[in-house]
């Protein structure tokens, strides 16, 4: 069955044509009349593509999804590309799941290079060890096909996060930029650069720690090493402006790739596009970078300030590697944790509690031992960072004067937090409400104050009106 499968050249993803729109649905470029290819084209990306993932396999491959291989029996494609296939497998002997990387054997017999490149791969992947990274196990080959065994990460990639939730909060993704700046920092330190790093080859296990992922173009660098001069590697959009004229790939690229995650992070987009290879090189090495400030509104004129350096046209001017992003990136963030590790922390594993995030504000629902529900909100207050409260609070009804009297005699009984009048979508509420000072409030501070508001919103809404509503 033929497939109209169409390439964007600003981002070089490929998909399938679902709509009728001129733009591409991942960088948002506009596409030119044709930009349907053909499905042996290789681009220049290797990309973890889901949408199109049975599209690359050939007939001398596709049996793989039936078979065993070494000591893996092969269960689901998790993602394809040009350089090869990503399954979830089984290891038979050691009984645990794991990610399985199959070199396309097709790929392999137009490119000479692909079998060194990827072995240089697994090779640069287990040599680094770290929390942030994934892990390789295992390399080798069998029945003329080359693997890579992999720690299996149960989660999804940073680009689809920020393609379903849109824009982080600016803590959220201050720290995941650090904690990949942590991973970069041990990669440099190896003298490896990854030469790839972009959102999609960014992991999030279910707690939402990244992890750093596909070191296909990683390499081994020593001073004077030329051998990159003159070769396009990379993915466009995360390139460094140098390496667009052939410059290697080394720790400041990476930096610069590291700064145009953090960016994404921050507001929802990259920060430059193109409808062509060529225009897209043009406006990440001439055109000025687009304004921080309207596409990160909340983020502080610290992190605005810290991507700048990361992002840096001059080489020069950002970063050295990934330690000295590491530091710059601690400095902004301080001892300030994000909402959402808070809450995966203080809730982790928590059946009673279920939390959502909607802009800046996070709705919990907490359900309670006599089948009644109630629901707490938590925001940040609007002073500067210095002076920042974390508000947590409940409504417990409207605040009907009738009940004012016996309103102030419970908010005597109240041991933690106090019931307040919060003015909400232009009526007026009792709530229950606490705050913290938001740069060193915990996980258990949140946990234990969340679970005291709640019980005691739905203790007040229950005596005042008899009802369960809120």
């Amino acid at each position: 069955m033929s497939i109209d499968l169409l390439h964007c050249a600003s981002c070089h993803r490929q998909f399938r044509r679902e709509t009728d729109s001129a733009e591409c649905p991942y960088c948002g470029s506009a596409l030119p009349a044709d930009a349907t290819v053909p499905l042996d084209q290789t681009v220049l990306l290797a990309e973890d593509d889901r949408d199109v993932k049975g599209s690359h396999l050939q007939p001398d491959e596709d049996d793989l999804l039936t078979r065993e291989l070494h000591v893996y029996r092969l269960e689901t494609l998790l993602g394809a590309g040009a350089m090869g296939r990503v399954y979830l497998a089984s290891h038979k002997i050691l009984h645990r799941k794991c990610a399985v990387k199959i070199l396309s054997p097709r790929a392999a017999r137009h490119d000479e290079d692909y079998v060194s490149r990827f072995h240089d791969e697994g090779r640069a992947a287990a040599a680094l060890i770290h929390p942030n990274i994934v892990t390789t196990h295992a390399i080798g080959e069998d029945g003329g096909f080359h693997f890579l065994e992999m720690e299996f990460v149960a989660g999804e990639t940073l680009q689809h996060l920020i393609e379903r939730e849109g824009a982080l909060t600016p803590l959220r993704a201050t720290r995941i930029a650090a904690l990949l700046a942590d991973a970069l920092a041990v990669a440099h330190r190896s003298g490896i650069v990854h030469g790839d790093l972009k959102a999609e080859n960014v992991l999030l296990t279910a707690q939402g720690a990244p992890k750093i992922a596909d070191f296909g173009l990683a390499k081994r660098v020593s001073p004077g090493d030329e051998s990159l001069t003159g070769k396009l590697i990379g993915t466009p959009n995360y390139m460094a402006p140098e390496m667009f004229s052939g410059a290697p790939a080394n720790t400041r690229t990476d930096v610069y790739a590291l700064g145009v995650c953090y960016f994404k992070m921050l507001t929802g987009r990259l920060p430059f596009a193109g409808v062509s290879l060529s225009r897209l090189a043009h406006a990440v090495c001439n055109e000025a970078l687009p304004s921080l400030r309207a596409g990160a509104p909340e983020a502080s004129l610290e992190m605005l300030e810290c991507l700048s350096r990361l992002i840096s046209r001059a080489p020069g001017n950002r970063p050295r590697d990934g330690t000295e992003a590491a530091q710059l990136l601690r400095a902004v963030l301080g001892e300030s944790r994000d909402l959402d590790s808070l809450l995966r922390e203080g809730f982790d594993g928590s059946g009673d509690v279920r939390w959502r995030r909607d802009g800046s504000k996070y709705t919990l629902d907490l359900s309670l031992p006599d089948g009644r529900k109630q629901t707490i909100f938590i925001e940040n207050t609007s002073q500067k960072s210095s002076e920042k409260l974390l508000l947590i609070y409940s409504i417990c009804c409207a605040a009907d004067p009738r009940h004012y009297e016996e309103a102030l005699r419970m908010n005597a009984d109240c041991a933690h937090g106090a019931i307040s009048l919060r003015t909400i979508d232009g009526r007026d509420y009792f709530v229950m409400l606490n705050a913290y000072p938001r740069a060193t409030v915990d996980p258990e501070e949140v946990r234990a104050s969340v679970l005291e508001i709640g019980f005691r919103a739905d203790e007040i809404e229950r005596r005042l009106t008899g009802r369960d509503v809120h």
